[in-house]
């Protein structure tokens, strides 16, 4: 059993964890939309019929980060029981 400290040390672990990977999607959009997008329109290059900054930023992005999130979950968060038995105590 663990006490509150416990699961507050784990809820401010997991909150950095999330802001982290909010930065780290950001990032990698902010770096191939803008550079790769700061080029003239005429020497863009095309994947999928999609501009090469927009699919690297976007639909590949959004893909790694689903899987980055999904990954994290699994093996980094903990499930923290939110009722408190008979006596008042947490689970």
């Amino acid at each position: 059993m663990r006490d509150k400290k416990d699961w507050n040390k784990i809820a401010n672990r997991e909150a950095i964890i999330g802001i982290a990977l909010v930065l780290i999607n950001f990032v990698w959009w902010y770096v191939f939309a803008y550079g790769l997008g700061s080029r003239e329109p005429e020497e863009y290059t095309y994947i999928l019929g999609l501009p090469d900054w927009f699919f690297y930023s976007c639909v590949l992005g959004f893909i790694v980060m689903v899987i980055l999130v999904i990954v994290v979950v699994k093996f980094f968060f903990v499930e923290i029981p939110f009722e408190e038995d008979e006596e008042g105590e947490e689970k």
